[in-house]
């Protein structure tokens, strides 16, 4: 395990200690989910508010990092201690591949526990040693629209420098809020099935020919557990949501209505809670928000 992955997530920190302990271990299983299921290595272990997810190699450990709901964004980080020489010895050996002549630069520092300096100190003071360590090079300090960001979190004894950060879907764990059975016949259907996803159900999909792709191609790549059914025609929709409802024990289905669409939806569905989260949305949001779940699942 050459590699160490600063894991942070949103909502979680926001619950109450019990449920946000039962929340944490429920991402750290989904966790060991996406790596088990391509067959990489990792470890994991936290403090309070983050996670670090050892592996071997940072980039596939990154890509399935940002797979995982709840997580709001990954960085890549150096490790050491929190002391003013050590923390100054990591800002010369790491920064310099980042850097570049002219570069504007800024020292953003951030820290957790007593410490014999404030974040504000630490920042001007690292920032100070880049701009003597590297004369040559004419740096210059600019907090406002920095070319160059070098961030320092430091928490207790230890200290985490890292250089950007890699933005995760957000939203809770899969797993936290019960299960429904999902529609996918196309990019509406395919967005509210992921919308789902990200406020924690797991989903099972029922897709036609038109929306398998989805399925198969983006989706089951952030739940590798996911059940999905194979591609129905118009026709067997229906039969095929009732038994894969019944024998999911799902909560509720998830269907890519318009409002126009609702009444008929009601009607035919009236024994089952029925979720549209795209609802509200155009065609073109629709587009431009799948757009960003692609590219959250790519390989």
């Amino acid at each position: 395990m050459t590699a160490l992955v600063l894991v942070r997530y949103g909502e979680l920190a926001l619950k109450s200690p019990p449920v946000r302990r039962e929340f944490e271990r429920t991402l750290s299983r989904n966790i060991l989910d996406q790596f088990a299921a391509v067959g990489i290595e990792c470890r994991i272990r936290s403090d309070h508010g983050h996670l670090y997810v050892e592996a071997a190699d940072p980039g596939p450990a990154v890509r399935l990092l940002r797979r995982v709901f709840g997580i709001t964004s990954v960085s890549e980080v150096h490790a050491t201690t929190s002391d003013r020489p050590s923390l100054e010895e990591a800002i010369r050996s790491l920064s310099r591949p980042h850097l570049f002549p002219g570069a504007r630069f800024a020292i953003r520092a951030r820290r957790t526990g007593q410490h014999p300096y404030t974040s504000q100190e630490l920042a001007r003071d690292l920032g100070g040693r880049v701009l003597e360590t590297w004369p040559d090079l004419a740096l210059r300090v600019d907090l406002t629209e920095p070319e160059v960001e070098i961030f320092v979190e430091v928490r207790g004894p230890k200290a985490y420098l890292y250089f950007d950060r890699a933005a995760g879907p957000g939203g809770l764990p899969l797993g936290v809020a019960g299960r429904v059975v999902a529609l996918v016949d196309g990019t509406r259907g395919a967005l509210g099935a992921w919308l789902m996803m990200k406020r924690g159900c797991r989903c099972a999909f029922v897709s036609t020919a038109g929306g398998h792709a989805f399925v198969e191609g983006v989706l089951q790549r952030f739940d590798p557990k996911s059940v999905s059914a194979a591609a129905v025609t118009s026709d067997e929709v229906s039969g095929s949501l009732q038994r894969a409802a019944d024998s999911w024990g799902a909560d509720g289905l998830v269907l890519p209505l318009m409002v126009d669409d609702y009444p008929a939806a009601r009607e035919r569905w009236s024994d089952r809670v029925v979720f549209s989260p795209t609802v509200g949305l155009t065609d073109e949001e629709v587009e431009g928000r799948w757009h960003g779940v692609v590219e959250l699942a790519s390989p």
